[in-house]
């Protein structure tokens, strides 16, 4: 909207030319979606479900009575905001309504927490497959590129959309699991966010940057990063409340869209091994549960039998680290190791 202002009304004012810039409106939406979400949380976080506790999470009973689903209203913040910064494109657009479905469906278990883990999943896939089609659009092949390896190779639509679709099921997923500590969630999916929006902007969407770290330039990619700041700053609007002790929780509401963006976002970057590189820590904290969970439901057979999933939990029952422990230690790791692998990714080609 505000770039259509620009476009529009800038020859009758001038200053109304700073509008097109990328950067002003990235800034401009990340500090409108914080502010806003500092503001509405607390008046709607009354209308919320109460957090009645989880069977075998640990410390279940301090949440209970909290505001749960305080994702819902950051996520329509969001949106209201992506509508109004960014430029808007057939496929930046159309995936708002997804976001906003992801986030519903949480509500509803939030609110009724009676939603099976099949329904959910085949909900999840539902939207992951409806996001990797829109990503992919029309194309007979997509472009794509690897970690280590020069240059982009194609490859045929229907298996991107199935690999994009996987991508973001089990960014979805991860992120989910990863929320059971005040603060966790939120801060580690900041980070990953942060090192997609930068990847986006300033490398993929920038010239120069790509062709000087041999990486495929793309002109769209700048756009996405646009929602991957908008974001940040309605996490971090979420987090002044959430900060331990917490007063509200952000609930599948919250967390599933925020999966379902990263996953969109690091599809939208045509490399999908980079879930691995910004998401490492929520991958191994969330997705190791589900896949031990998966092999003991198909095969009968138990690994890691002494390790309870998500590890935050085994952290906190075996190990006896606070929940502020767990925060801090983990966000440290998450932002070491994606580093690592930030700097492996770029310049190791």
């Amino acid at each position: 909207m505000l770039n259509y202002i620009s476009e529009h009304f800038s020859t009758h004012w001038g200053p109304l030319r700073l509008l097109s810039s990328d950067l002003l409106t990235i800034v401009l939406g990340t500090t409108f979606c914080f502010f806003a979400c500092l503001w509405l949380l607390p008046r709607f976080a009354p209308l919320l479900p109460k957090d009645r506790g989880r069977a075998f999470a640990v410390d279940a009973d301090k949440s209970v009575g909290k505001p749960m689903g305080a994702g819902i209203i950051f996520v329509l913040i969001f949106i209201a905001a992506d509508l109004i910064f960014i430029r808007w494109r057939f496929d930046t657009v159309l995936v708002l309504p997804l976001i906003a479905a992801t986030s519903f469906v949480g509500l509803i278990d939030d609110r009724t927490g009676g939603l099976s883990e099949l329904k959910l999943a085949t909900l999840d896939l539902m939207v992951a497959v409806l996001a990797a089609i829109v990503l992919t659009g029309t194309d007979q092949s997509v472009a794509m590129w690897l970690p280590v390896i020069t240059g982009t190779f194609y490859v045929p639509w229907w298996i991107s959309v199935w690999v994009f679709t996987a991508t973001i099921w089990i960014a979805i997923n991860a992120t989910n699991c990863s929320d059971g500590v005040d603060g966790l969630s939120g801060s580690l999916s900041i980070i990953s966010l942060v090192f997609l929006g930068f990847l986006l902007y300033g490398v993929l969407g920038d010239r120069a940057a790509a062709g000087y770290l041999l990486v495929p330039f793309d002109e769209h990619a700048g756009l996405w990063a646009h929602p991957a700041f908008l974001m940040v700053g309605c996490i971090a609007g979420y987090l002044w409340y959430n900060a331990p002790p917490s007063s509200m929780l952000m609930g599948d509401a919250g967390s599933r869209p925020i999966g379902f963006l990263v996953g969109i976002l690091v599809c939208a970057s045509h490399n999908v091994a980079l879930i691995v590189v910004v998401s490492f820590v929520v991958l191994v904290n969330g997705t190791t549960g589900l896949f031990k969970v998966a092999v003991k439901r198909m095969f009968n057979v138990l690994l890691f039998g002494r390790v309870r999933f998500p590890l935050h939990d085994h952290f906190r029952k075996e190990v006896g680290w606070s929940g502020t422990q767990v925060l801090f230690r983990f966000i440290l790791v998450h932002l070491f190791v994606s580093s690592l692998l930030y700097a492996i990714l770029l310049k190791v080609r």
